[in-house]
């Protein structure tokens, strides 16, 4: 599989310095580069902490703490697991930052190769949400990606759309394609 992946439409980075398999599930290592105003939406995890650690640039985590992190390169901050969290590149020029999962999750690993390939077959819409349904939903339940709020509720529709995806054929096919 490659070790770097380019996202053609937010011409966002991932390499995989060390997958979980790699570490026999232990975590997940990536380094990735934003763009700026670049970062995903609100979201949670149930099944790994993220630990972010800022290498070129500044990365910018929102929790539910009052004020927004800033973190400098050489900074480090653990979102724990169940926590709402997000991170930006606020500033004007790209950021590197490296990401730790723990424990290593493959799913969220073959998420980001999915919505990376997803993009740049032009299935995603300008902030790179897959405009797919089905390919949302599938990105979302291998990616252990959750929603908070209101959107929460979609969890269980995602998850049934995913599970019926996966009985139907296509979620295999859509692994078969983008891992590469």
């Amino acid at each position: 599989m490659q070790r770097k992946i380019i996202n053609p439409v937010i011409q966002d980075t991932v390499t995989f310095v060390r997958t979980s398999a790699e570490t026999a599930g232990r975590f997940t290592e990536l380094v990735l580069t934003l763009r700026p105003g670049g970062g995903p939406p609100p979201h949670f995890h149930t099944r790994f902490t993220e630990t972010f650690t800022a290498i070129e640039g500044e990365l910018v985590i929102n929790t539910s703490a009052a004020q927004p992190l800033v973190l400098r390169p050489g900074d480090s901050y653990t979102v724990p697991i169940g926590a709402v969290h997000s991170f930006t590149n606020a500033s004007a020029q790209e950021i590197t930052f490296r990401a730790v999962i723990r424990p290593g999750h493959e799913g969220f690993e073959n998420s980001l190769r999915l919505v990376y390939g997803l993009a740049a077959d032009g299935l995603t819409d300008a902030k790179s949400v897959p405009k797919q349904f089905t390919h949302l939903a599938i990105m979302a339940v291998l990616g252990d990606l959750n929603l908070p709020g209101l959107r929460r509720v979609l969890a269980p529709v995602l998850r049934w759309v995913a599970h019926r995806a996966q009985r139907k054929g296509t979620m295999q096919a859509l692994l078969a394609k983008y891992l590469i």
